[in-house]
């Protein structure tokens, strides 16, 4: 068993521990760049791993990128089969046709963006993790999503349902007139906003710059 100091070194001696399950499978794995950080266009309360195309490093190389919340060696590894198979692929299909054959053939399974590894492929980390020895890493704790001031009001219309938000500053006015049975809506109770900030920016469409744009990292 050995004893890494760097979490890096962890990482990069996983991958070559890791290049006999994707070589069995018929694939090579490219030039990679593995690290401890968090991802830079998901969340990372929910995002566990990413994978960086080639032309967006300045290497040349897939960027991989491993959170910090995770510290125990089996998910590691698990994780990184999933974003080695992005790296095989380029990031080119996301989590489409290519990257499922790709992870369904090393031994992954279930859904692609939370494909994981099968019981026979879990056994095969279990016993590459304890040649890796202990990863020098103790793993970050977020705190619970933290309650925005933000507040809203709501008006309903007791006899037909019909509902609206009220901006704040127009809420001391009273409730509005529901435009279908001509009578005065009641207040709800104001609702809580939680805090947004730890939204997936890639479920935005909003956001997206265009396909021809700029590729991706994928998580």
């Amino acid at each position: 068993m050995k004893q890494h100091t760097v979490r890096e070194a962890w990482l990069e001696d996983a991958v070559r521990h890791l290049e006999p399950v994707f070589s069995k499978a018929g694939y090579a794995i490219p030039p990679v760049r593995v690290s401890c950080g968090f991802p830079a266009s998901s969340s990372p309360r929910t995002t566990l791993g990413q994978c960086w195309p080639r032309e967006r490093s300045g290497g040349g190389v897939n960027e991989i990128f491993i959170s910090p919340k995770l510290d125990d060696p089996v998910q590691l590894l698990d994780t990184l089969v999933h974003e080695l198979c992005h790296a095989v692929d380029d990031c080119f299909s996301g989590h489409g046709e290519d990257f499922k054959g790709i992870a369904q053939t090393v031994g992954l399974e279930g859904p692609a963006r939370m494909a994981h590894a099968t019981e026979e492929l879990m056994v095969r980390l279990m016993m590459i993790s304890q040649e890796l020895g202990p990863y020098p890493h103790q793993a970050i704790v977020f705190p619970p999503p933290r309650p925005s001031n933000a507040s809203r009001n709501k008006a309903k219309c007791g006899q037909c349902g019909y509902e609206v938000t009220l901006l704040k500053k127009w809420a001391t006015y009273g409730a509005p007139i529901c435009p279908k049975d001509n009578i005065r809506m009641q207040e709800d109770i104001p609702e809580t906003i939680e805090n947004t900030t730890d939204f997936d920016s890639e479920s935005l469409g909003s956001t997206k710059p265009k396909a021809d744009e700029i590729r991706r990292a994928i998580s």
